[in-house]
């Protein structure tokens, strides 16, 4: 049974940048497809950026293209989410995701994935 631990959140000014970690433990990530969510307070539950578990395939938010990009360190066990420029509108609890997936795959639907992080608050402000 893998765990997924998020961090790297925090407080940061419009324009500023963050980068969050998802580690996980319990089993090796290198045959999980990745995929980080994010819920603002009244909002539902969206697809931000995704990762097969080969490194191959990427897919973004039209939201966040150019702006955020994610990356994994198979031998670290962990998954990265580079957050550059961010705006207020991304404030919100951010999740990462994970599901046994198929070379390049990546899923972009809550659905696809069955393993949850509790998430970690990212809010831009000034």
């Amino acid at each position: 049974q893998v765990q997924l631990v998020e961090s790297g959140g925090g407080l940061v000014q419009p324009g500023g940048s963050l980068r969050l970690s998802c580690e996980a433990s319990g089993r090796s990530l290198s045959s999980f497809a990745m995929g980080w969510f994010r819920q603002a307070p009244g909002k539902e539950r969206e697809f931000v950026a995704g990762i097969s578990w080969n490194a191959m395939n990427t897919q973004y938010a039209d939201s966040v293209k150019g702006r955020f990009t994610t990356s994994r360190d198979n031998a670290k066990n962990t998954v990265y989410l580079q957050m550059n420029s961010l705006k207020p509108e991304d404030t919100a609890i951010y999740y990462c995701a994970g599901t046994i997936g198929r070379a390049a795959w990546v899923g972009v639907n809550r659905d696809d994935y069955n393993r949850w992080g509790q998430g970690t608050q990212v809010t831009v402000s000034s």
